[in-house]
């Protein structure tokens, strides 16, 4: 089964602490050996915004990583996460908080994998499994 990785994951994989990049690295390496291990565009997106990071140096890292990159969202990812971005802003806000504080990217990231049938791996299951009860999360 092909394993989606979030954001955090592969952040917490380039972390100096070897505790946290040695749980991710072995996270992954399960993924992997479980099946595929792809990313969805908000997450690539994202990573770009990491210190030392750019497109090349992304798509030579999952390239050499394993890592597909999976640039289409279609329609029915977008309808999910539109769906999950609602229902979470309308709980955010009955907890008396102004605003959101996730993103609509965050929540694409897990429509993605919902919707192509994949295992989210993230180090951030509560918002997962509160926006998306029917993903599988798997979690370093």
């Amino acid at each position: 089964m092909t394993t989606a990785v979030d954001t955090n994951v592969v952040v917490a994989l380039w972390h100096l602490d070897p505790a946290l990049n040695s749980a991710a690295q072995s996270a992954l390496d399960s993924a992997l050996a479980r099946g595929g291990i792809v990313i969805a565009a908000p997450v690539f997106a994202k990573l770009t915004a990491c210190p030392g990071c750019n497109q090349a140096f992304l798509d030579t890292f999952c390239r050499d990583a394993g890592i597909a990159i999976d640039r289409n969202v279609d329609e029915g990812t977008w309808r999910i996460a539109g769906r999950a971005f609602q229902a979470y802003a309308a709980r955010w806000k009955r907890q008396g908080a102004p605003d959101p504080r996730r993103t609509l990217a965050d929540l694409v990231i897990g429509a993605h994998a919902l919707h192509r049938g994949h295992r989210l791996l993230t180090l951030d299951d509560r918002l997962y499994r509160a926006a998306f009860p029917g993903l599988r999360i798997v979690i370093p």
